[in-house]
Order: structure tokens, then C-alpha cells, then sequence
């Protein structure tokens, strides 16, 4: 009769070569009546246990068995059905039994590519000042603290805050994400709280926000820096009260989050000129973590030149196995004004147009082996002008040796200019730190 139904059967005289047939062919599911010779059904069930994938098994019983039947289930049984058996309710226990297995392989599998690239030994770094965030990370995952991420564009920030939930005890839940900078004032807090039908022009129906689709989660925002005062008042009451209520709304909504934030900005530099709220900054600040620029932390270059290349070589196909010393000396040298996103563009391109197997000095752009008298800085898509502004300033002083003078001359500013915006920036030398 399954046969019918679509399903594969093997049957088995006795437990005995039914553990085996387990064992060697293998099943999404097992019937399995209790009364067998050779092995019982509560025996073949604790054998059962130990199989790698163990299927679902499903007991067949008499009507004198049913408690027999309960304590199969109590030991792991998945259901039971008495005799004699209706076909079609078997085929749909069955079905149900083999879809929420499958549903349990796959979250499974999910968990672990999470544990695989989000785990602690998957973040990047041996140098001193990274194994401090590193030690920082492990200790705050655990717990339900504000967590707030600062350090300049490219550094990794959004990698810390993906471990950091990935390790919580919220991992399981949802994690939302939200890029507060590509977003007009008005669209981000619709974004963030939601609206209801009516509440703009354009508001054709009600619309969940980010803190509601996070309940019992973790949110990320990310740019925090960036965000309106309007927007500010509403975050800290989310922070204070975890509750708020949709653009346009009355009903208050009640939440239960974990809130991360990350900002390239000297976030106590905005609260003293009156462009960010002090309360809210002391909320999202309760553990900070400070990300050092690739400039800071180059001893980890070369971990992370071996990370990217077998990374790309596996994406794009590439017969890639290393780098040259000599190549690497120049990236070791290299200010990276863009930090490990710089890096990452650039091991993916020397990747992806390699025609050996390794990478070699010559491939490399002018502006990392200075073989060419023009200088030049990377900017991607999504800076701020800030951030520009930044890099062209510490890519001239690296130019220039870190002269000043000649710095701000090049640049076409005034020296007092130039200092006033090292200080706005927190640009300091190596050795000035």
C-alpha cells in the first residue's frame, strides 16, 4: 500500500535485520512494530539512538499496548498508531515525520556554516590589538549589553557584530540589520518602526518595522552616527523602555532586543556640538569596541592575504595558491586608507586576473610598490565625504612623510586647518600613539 503512495519499502523479518538494513541502506523513516523476535521494539529503538541521521520511527501497537506505545514515545519514538493501521493516516504521518527531519537537517547544516564563518576562531588577527577586541567579543556575546562598535570604514565592524549575536544566547532568533546612512530621515524611521495604512502618501498598508521583526533578537544598526534627532528620541525610548509605537500609530508595541551599533564617527565629538543626544550615546555605549585600522594591525596582513586568496581562488575557480614575500613586503608597507575592505578589493581583482599561481610583485598597482611618482588613495561607493576627506588627508601625509607643511601645501589648506582636522579625525602617527 505505501508503495502506492510513492514511498521506497524495505521490510524486515526481525529487529535484528532491520537495525542492520538500518544501519547499511539507511531510512527517512522507520514503522516499527514493539513485538518483534530477536530484538524488541524498545531495545531497537536505544540501538536506533546511536545511528548517525536516525530517522524518525513511527510504533504500530494493539489496542492492549498503548502505554507500551507512550513510553516508546517517552523514549524518542516519534508517533504511534494502532492496528490495524488506516493506510492513509500511516502515509501522512509518514510524510509529516520525514518533512520536520528534513526541516531539522537543514537548520542543522544552517547552524553550522553559522558557527563556521561567524565563530571566534574565524575572526581574522594574531596582533596584539586585535586579540584585545577578540577577548573583548567573547566575553560581551554572552551577555544582553548595548554593545556599540566604533572604527574607521573597512575594518570590520559589520564581522563583529555578526559574532557577537552569532555566539548570544538570542543566535537562534532573528537578526536584523539596517544600514541607517542609505536612508532619508523619513524612510529610515518608517524602516525602523514601522508604519500604519494612511500614516503618508504612500502608505497603501500596514508595514512591520525592524525592532518589531527583531523581537526576541538582535538588531544591528549600523552608521548610527548618522541618524536624525527625531529618530534619536524614538531609539533611546526603545532603549530605555524596549517599546515604541509604528509612524502614524497608536497601539504601543512591546519588545524584547538585543541592540548593536556601529559608527565610523567620533560619536563624543557629535554629543559636544549638540548632533547627538547625550543620554542616547551613554544607552548605546554600555560596552565599547574599538576596531584599530589595518595601518595599526599589520603583522595580520599576511593571515589575512592567506584567508582571501583561498577564499576567492575557491569562488571564482582560480588555481591561486599564495603570494610572493616580495609582494607581501609591499602590502605590509602599504597606509591602507580603506583597511581590510581595501585589501579584500584587492585580493579578489589580483585573484580573478592571475595567470599564475602566485602573486607576485610585478601585479601589483603602482600605488602600493611606489614605482610610479603619482600617488593614489582607494574611495568605494557609499563614503561619506568625511571619510573621503579623511583618507586624502592621511594618504598625503604618507606621501609626504608625515611633513605637515608640505602636506597641507599639497592638499591646499592652511597648516592650522590641516591640525585642526588630525585632531576632528583622531589622525596620529604610529609611534605618536
Amino acid at each position: 500500500g505505501l508503495k502506492l503512495e510513492g514511498f521506497d519499502v524495505y521490510t524486515s523479518e526481525d529487529g535484528s535485520d532491520g537495525l542492520e538494513k538500518l544501519k547499511t541502506i539507511g531510512a527517512d523513516a522507520v514503522v516499527l512494530d514493539l513485538k518483534m523476535p530477536k530484538v524488541g521494539g524498545f531495545e531497537f529503538l536505544k540501538q536506533a539512538h546511536s545511528i548517525e541521521n536516525e530517522p524518525p520511527i513511527i510504533i504500530l501497537t494493539g489496542h492492549g499496548g498503548v502505554d507500551e506505545a507512550v513510553e516508546a514515545m517517552k523514549r524518542g519514538a516519534y508517533d504511534f498508531l494502532t492496528k490495524p493501521v488506516n493506510l492513509d493516516k500511516l502515509s501522512l504521518v509518514l510524510r509529516r515525520a520525514i518533512e520536520e527531519q528534513n526541516l531539522k537537517r537543514r537548520q542543522i547544516q544552517l547552524e553550522e556554516m553559522v558557527d563556521e564563518r561567524y565563530g571566534f576562531k574565524n575572526i581574522i588577527g594574531n596582533s596584539k590589538t586585535f586579540q584585545k577586541v577578540i577577548q573583548i567579543v567573547k566575553q560581551v556575546a554572552p551577555t544582553d549589553a548595548s554593545v556599540l562598535i566604533t572604527g574607521e570604514s573597512g575594518t570590520g565592524k559589520e564581522v563583529i557584530a555578526n559574532s557577537i549575536h552569532a555566539n548570544s544566547k538570542r543566535s537562534k532568533n532573528q537578526y536584523i540589520k539596517v544600514h541607517c546612512a542609505a536612508l532619508p530621515e523619513t524612510l529610515l524611521e518608517s524602516e525602523l518602526f514601522g508604519h500604519e495604512k494612511g500614516a503618508f502618501t504612500g502608505a497603501i498598508a500596514r508595514k512591520r518595522g525592524r525592532f518589531e521583526l527583531a523581537d526576541g533578537g538582535t538588531i544591528f544598526l549600523d552608521e548610527i552616527g548618522e541618524v536624525s534627532p527625531t529618530v534619536q528620541i524614538k531609539l533611546l525610548r526603545v532603549l530605555q523602555e524596549q517599546e515604541f509605537e509604528r509612524v502614524g500609530g497608536e497601539e504601543t508595541i512591546k519588545v524584547n532586543i538585543r541592540i548593536i551599533t556601529a559608527t565610523n564617527r567620533n560619536l563624543k565629538k557629535l554629543v559636544e556640538e549638540g548632533k547627538f543626544r547625550e543620554d542616547l550615546y551613554y544607552r548605546l555605549n554600555i560596552i565599547n569596541i574599538n576596531i584599530p585600522p589595518l595601518r595599526e594591525r599589520k603583522e595580520d596582513i599576511p593571515l589575512f592575504c592567506d584567508y582571501f586568496i583561498q577564499y576567492y581562488a575557491k569562488k571564482h575557480s582560480r588555481n591561486v595558491k599564495g603570494i610572493h614575500s616580495k609582494a607581501l613586503k609591499h602590502l605590509e608597507s602599504y597606509s591602507w586608507p580603506g583597511n581590510v575592505r581595501e585589501l579584500q578589493n584587492l585580493i579578489e581583482n589580483l585573484v580573478v586576473l592571475s595567470q599564475s599561481e602566485w602573486i607576485t610583485e610585478d601585479m601589483l598597482p603602482e600605488n602600493i610598490t611606489g614605482s610610479s611618482n603619482h600617488k593614489y588613495f582607494s574611495v568605494e561607493v557609499g563614503l561619506t565625504m568625511a571619510e573621503i576627506e579623511k583618507r586624502a588627508i592621511l594618504s598625503t601625509l604618507e606621501y609626504t612623510g608625515w611633513n605637515k607643511s608640505q602636506a597641507a601645501k599639497i592638499l591646499n589648506i592652511g597648516r592650522k586647518t590641516l591640525l585642526r582636522k588630525l585632531d576632528e579625525y583622531g589622525i596620529k602617527r604610529e609611534e605618536e600613539k
